[in-house]
């Protein structure tokens, strides 16, 4: 599942541009002024989050991944129980050939010809299934956490959230701007309660007109 892990890459945008326009546009400015143009202070708060440490103790993206790889080791033990099927009756097509008529081995033929396209349009369906399900789970993964970091951000008067991992452009950052932990404990929070929280069911006293 290495492409879930992707589901960060596009959460938080690293601001360079922004930053560099403030640099240079700032001149005398007073801290904390806003530029009149612009409407943007000169005095902005940054922090960053670790992703890779996101999504390592994130409960929901742990429980989901546990999920998808469940469900795919299910699928793949399915599809190799109809590919040893398949196997099967394609050796028993060759030790049988020698007593086979033309019209015999070509029926057979066909027919396992058609039973490996079936098997490969099912390994295409399975796939495209998984794949799915892991796009909706990056999906809620991006709304859940950048929905946290903006009632966070709001919160901590924090302006720009940062992603540092292996392969961002944020190269290093000082702990004393580093929100990972705290984040963590609230997107685990606010997963517990949704989690808890009983699920709406459909009103069925309503009588049906």
């Amino acid at each position: 599942m290495k492409n879930v892990s992707l589901a960060l890459n596009g959460i938080l945008v690293l601001a360079v541009a922004v930053l560099y326009y403030l640099h240079f546009s700032s001149g005398s400015k007073p801290a904390g002024i806003a530029s009149e143009s612009s409407g943007i202070p000169t005095d902005i708060k940054i922090a960053y989050i670790n992703s890779d440490t996101v999504l390592k103790y994130y409960d929901f993206f742990k429980v989901n991944i546990e999920k998808l790889e469940a469900k795919g080791r299910k699928l793949d033990q399915d599809l190799q129980s109809r590919a040893q099927s398949l196997q099967n009756d394609i050796a028993a097509y060759q030790r049988n050939y020698g007593s086979m008529t033309i019209g015999q081995a070509k029926a057979v033929e066909e027919d396992l010809g058609k039973k490996r396209q079936n098997l490969d349009l099912y390994q295409r369906s399975l796939e495209q299934q998984l794949m799915e399900e892991q796009a909706k789970v990056n999906e809620e993964l991006y709304l859940k956490v950048t929905d946290y970091l903006k009632e966070f951000a709001k919160e901590k008067d924090i302006q720009v959230v940062l992603k540092y991992s292996s392969n961002s452009d944020l190269l290093y950052g000082g702990s004393a701007i580093d929100i990972t932990q705290d984040v963590i404990k609230g997107l685990n929070d606010q997963y517990k309660l949704d989690v808890a929280a009983p699920k709406a069911k459909p009103d069925t006293t309503k009588t049906k007109k």
